[in-house]
């Protein structure tokens, strides 16, 4: 098959597109002859050799985690879903990859939706399942108001949609580029940095606060709330030294722990939800697009397509 790769780590430019052993549905999984892929900062950090992670990655290395396809092999104890049905879904996190590919292997996925394009799909499953995730720690529903830090980008757009599909009022930070972005996905939006607290005080009341960003601002968003219970972060890692629990599920784990991917499709078939592409590259030029993630601002998801 073809496929991205890496031998080594680096810029974009260590990216390049050719022939790789298939992978083949183990128990549990599914392969796709892959339409779509996203491609995610945790991608282009672990390309760079920046990730915790690379030392555990076995080079030559397929990117990308997120993707949808057609089903062209069904594993072991697999139900529900036959050859040629249309998914969206992920890889075993666990593998650290492999989804930017002819086929890619998913450990978790659902139905595409008729009216989903491939590209929207192979953006986002584990943005949509680590928002969820995030929103179910901190009990997100109906009259509460939710503070987004990072609102604009992959997990971030889609957290902000799936929380007010929960009947919560969004507030939302990004950079000034991004305020007419965050107000279009439905949230209140205000910059980050110096004097958020104030900020967010003058437009409303805030009951929870969910970290995107990991910028450095959890005392900042503590402080929003009076209380460090109130807050979740998935991306700063200090966070339980000062009370704030750190969501970091694993993904490939139990498939009973992970309903997000069909509340997304239910919601966008409702016209509820979608989710934000920011650009689309053809998989060929799959090092254009890790070179166009690593620049900002960030505004939704970035997606390799197979013609």
């Amino acid at each position: 098959m073809f496929a991205v790769q890496f031998d080594r780590f680096g810029p974009p430019e260590v990216l390049s597109v050719g022939p790789f052993a298939e992978p083949h549905a183990g128990r549990g999984e599914v392969r796709v002859r892959v339409r779509a892929a996203g491609v995610s900062p945790v991608d282009v950090a672990l390309r760079a050799g920046r990730s915790p992670s690379a030392e555990r990655v076995a080079l030559p290395h397929i990117p990308g985690v997120d993707a949808a396809g057609v089903v062209d092999e069904v594993g072991p104890d697999v139900t529900g879903v036959a050859i040629g049905d249309e998914v969206f879904g992920a890889v075993d996190v666990a593998r650290l990859g492999g989804a930017s590919a002819e086929f890619a292997v998913l450990a978790f996925w659902a139905a595409k939706p008729a009216s989903m394009s491939w590209e929207e799909a192979g953006a986002g499953a584990t943005s949509i399942e680590t928002a969820t995730r995030a929103l179910d720690l901190l009990d997100v529903g109906e009259g509460t108001t939710l503070l987004i830090d990072g609102a604009a980008g992959g997990v971030g757009s889609v957290a902000v949609q799936l929380a007010i599909a929960r009947g919560a009022r969004v507030i939302g930070t990004g950079s000034p580029e991004n305020q007419a972005f965050i107000a279009q996905l439905g949230a209140i939006p205000t910059t980050y940095g110096r004097g958020l607290p104030e900020r967010v005080r003058r437009l409303r009341e805030v009951d929870l606060v969910l970290d995107v960003a990991g910028a450095g601002s959890l005392p900042e968003l503590i402080a929003i709330t009076g209380t460090a219970a109130s807050v979740v972060t998935i991306a700063e890692f200090t966070g339980p030294r000062l009370g704030v629990r750190l969501s970091l599920g694993d993904l490939g784990g139990d498939p009973n722990g992970r309903h997000g991917l069909a509340v997304a499709a239910a919601l966008l078939e409702e016209g509820r939800f979608r989710l934000p592409l920011q650009e689309v590259f053809p998989m060929a030029q799959a090092a254009r697009a890790h070179a166009f993630a690593a620049r900002g601002p960030r505004q939704g998801k970035i997606v390799l397509a197979v013609p």
